[in-house]
């Protein structure tokens, strides 16, 4: 089948699970294409006329002698590979372990010291996700900051959920090749397991580089049957280079966003799957400075994934009045002001309903243009978390948007675990106009409230 012009120019930049640059067509400044060798990125481009046989005859013309030099490959491309693929796998895990959680609890869920719950997927997706890239960049390359510890899973009282978190690792695992990456030679032990986990240990600061993960954010809402994200970045001397968010329960169609995940699952059984069922779930990523962001489906059972998987460009809402627009929330109302983003939302004369949903799919989103606005002010005494945000930051920036605190500046991720010297709160939006009408708003209305 001949490619068309059009076709050409959207395909993704592929490489493949071992960081080697493949043949690509990439679109320049000025929208000509670029033929890149697979073992010589340098090379010059070969005539567009050899590729492209349904461009139109003047357009043939022009680009017929055209040859230019390649650009060098995209920088941190390997690192964006197999961060996709890992968060794919990720999602897999997570999905398996939700259906067990749905269909009887089987003592998956813990509590953490702050009663928030952790279940067997925290645990397994962060010894994967961290064995995946010490095996993908060498063990002595990679540092990671995560949410979870071993210290429940080391009590002796700990065996059974422990032996359920390596028999969760090692099952998710075994399907590496399908993902496109190197799995190990033989299931993991227990020993190994722990090790994998409590390797994400590092402290973060303003050099060097360093990833980030939450395994499952939103576990609350993972719990429930609900929504919830599996979240990894790459910070480089402290500014996030690279972000990865897998939404596995978000529906294809907006207006769903607002109904309970288990609503679904009942009107999914009475009607047929089409290409926009509610629970595919997707993967969004984007490096920074690309100016692009992306989004692929989950990849199904029994499948392969093949770069790049489906994948197309997510870009924000245009839309920069309030009164159109539509805000995000977070559903919990312990680390988050529901008061006060309602009187700042009357007060933009914003019309909507809220849309309160579980973890960074908040950011996906307004990513993805289903939602404008995000507004989070955290209560007295409660500190933001890198892991939670550094993912959506750059994914939402990339695809057009705007990320800063509540004093119009960027979020510091240079300070360590916390998101230090955060100025009230934290807003995302569609665009910089709509930005600086958040901004502006949240400084009338601040003086009168009680945070």
């Amino acid at each position: 089948m001949p490619l068309n012009c059009s076709s050409l120019a959207a395909r993704v930049p592929h490489v493949s699970g071992s960081g080697r640059v493949i043949n690509k067509f990439t679109p320049n400044h000025v929208g000509s294409l670029f033929f890149i060798h697979h073992q010589n990125p340098s090379k010059y481009i070969v005539s567009l006329s050899n590729f492209n046989q349904s461009c139109s005859s003047s357009t043939m013309e022009d680009q017929r002698n055209l040859r230019v030099a390649a650009s060098e490959p995209e920088k941190y491309y390997k690192e964006l590979d197999v961060a996709v693929r890992a968060v794919q796998m990720a999602c897999a895990l997570c999905q398996r372990v939700q259906d067990s959680l749905i269909a009887k609890t089987n003592g998956q869920v813990q509590s953490k010291d702050d009663n928030s719950p952790v279940t067997v997927a925290d645990w397994s997706v962060q010894a994967t996700v961290s064995w995946l890239l010490s095996k993908s960049f060498g063990r002595k390359n990679v540092s990671i900051i995560a949410e979870e510890d071993v210290q429940k899973l080391s009590k002796v009282d700990a065996s059974g959920l422990l032996a359920a978190v390596v028999n969760t690792v090692n099952e998710c695992l075994a399907e590496a090749p399908r993902f496109g990456l190197e799995g190990p030679n033989m299931a993991l032990r227990a020993s190994e397991v722990l090790e994998a986990i409590s390797r994400c240990n590092s402290t973060g600061g303003p050099t060097g580089r360093f990833w980030t993960l939450d395994p499952v954010d939103g576990t609350l809402g993972f719990v429930r049957g609900d929504q919830y994200a599996v979240a990894l970045a790459l910070i480089e001397d402290g500014e996030v280079v690279l972000g990865v968010l897998g939404c596995p329960n978000y529906p294809m169609r907006k207006e769903w966003l607002s109904y309970h995940h288990r609503y679904h699952r009942i009107i999914t059984k009475l009607t047929p799957p089409t290409s926009e069922s509610w629970d595919k779930g997707f993967v969004t990523y984007a490096t920074k400075g690309s100016g692009k962001a992306w989004m692929q489906p989950l990849l199904h059972a029994n499948k392969k994934l093949v770069w790049p998987n489906s994948a197309r460009p997510v870009r924000v809402s245009s839309i920069d009045d309030p009164a159109s627009a539509t805000f995000c929330e977070p559903v919990e109302k312990a680390n988050s002001s529901h008061s006060f983003t309602a009187g700042l939302a009357h007060t933009m004369g914003l019309r909507k309903q809220p849309l309160r949903v579980y973890s960074m799919v908040k950011y996906a989103a307004i990513a993805r243009g289903d939602a404008e606005i995000f507004m989070k002010f955290a209560r007295a005494g409660y500190k933001e978390k890198i892991w939670d945000h550094a993912a959506g930051v750059v994914i939402i920036e990339e695809a057009g948007g705007v990320v800063t605190d509540a004093r119009g500046n960027p979020l510091d991720f240079s300070k360590g675990i916390y998101l230090e010297g955060l100025d009230r709160g934290i807003i995302a939006s569609a665009g910089a106009k709509l930005h600086e009408k958040i901004i502006s708003a949240v400084d009338a209305s601040w003086d009168s409230s009680s945070l």
